[in-house]
């Protein structure tokens, strides 16, 4: 066994067994990361949030969700490294864990350090020259992404408070590469509550409202309209907005939403 120590992206050293054959990810986009690199012998652990790849995660035991753990079953799985991401999981979380596994901790807040993350993750796992490819594939297809420079656009994630995007998140950062304005980039908060209101004083080209976390539907526009008659509101693809090989297909899927937001 071949023990290697890594710096992690909140500068922790971890040490771990390499490259790692039984590991657990706590965090959707990391599991989707990890299967996309060949690694699905080697998963033995992820949350409930972990769906995709849809035909290969049900091998893996859940052990809870993003916030909660069950940590009886992470001890029976005797991981030998557990894979962690700053927002999605609490510092409580990992604090817990690294008592007993390494634990890796990973911090996706822009496009760039989702392509970090997957560099990473490939150096990591010994799956270095996969993790190059999937990166090379996802940044050809965002250098090709058409842009609405300067249109102002609120990215609505959550419904009773609404709730909203706002700086220092992936999202937030994929639509600002994209060239669209973020209007509620300068609240506190990475995801703040906001009323109708803030709404209607944003002065709003586009209403973005994601189909996750909360599943706004095609019934859901017309509270908007109420309210913001002259905006126009679309229904997004939550999962194209996550970090890791959902990259990919989100290229294509931006480009033909950009096409009917020209049209």
């Amino acid at each position: 066994m071949v023990v290697k120590k890594s710096t992690d992206h909140l500068d922790r050293t971890v040490e771990f067994a390499f490259p790692p054959k039984r590991i657990i990810s706590l965090a959707p986009g990391l599991t989707d990361t990890l299967y996309s690199l060949g690694l699905e012998n080697e998963i033995v652990g992820r949350t409930r949030y972990c769906i995709h790849p849809q035909e290969k995660v049900q091998q893996a035991v859940p052990v809870g969700g993003t916030k909660e753990i069950q940590l009886d079953k992470i001890r029976h799985l005797k991981p030998d490294l557990i894979l962690a991401e700053k927002e999605e999981n609490t510092k409580e979380i990992v604090e817990q864990l690294e008592k007993e596994f390494p634990v890796y901790v990973a911090e996706v807040d822009s496009v760039q350090t989702a392509y970090k993350m997957i560099a990473d993750l490939g150096k990591l796992t010994n799956r270095k020259q996969e993790a190059e490819q999937l990166l090379s594939t996802i940044q050809t297809g965002f250098q090709n992404l058409p842009k609405l420079t300067g249109k102002k656009v609120a990215y609505v994630i959550w419904r009773k408070p609404y709730m909203v995007v706002g700086n220092n998140t992936y999202i937030h950062s994929l639509l600002t590469s994209m060239g669209f304005k973020n209007v509620f980039s300068t609240y506190d908060g990475r995801y703040p509550a906001v009323t109708e209101t803030d709404f209607q004083k944003a002065e709003l080209d586009y209403l973005f409202l994601a189909t996750e976390p909360f599943p706004f539907k095609e019934k859901h526009l017309t509270e908007f309209r109420e309210f913001l008659p002259h905006v126009k509101p679309f229904i997004l693809d939550g999962e194209m907005f996550w970090y890791g090989p959902r990259m990919v297909a989100a290229a294509n899927y931006f480009s033909e939403i950009f096409a009917e937001l020209e049209g």
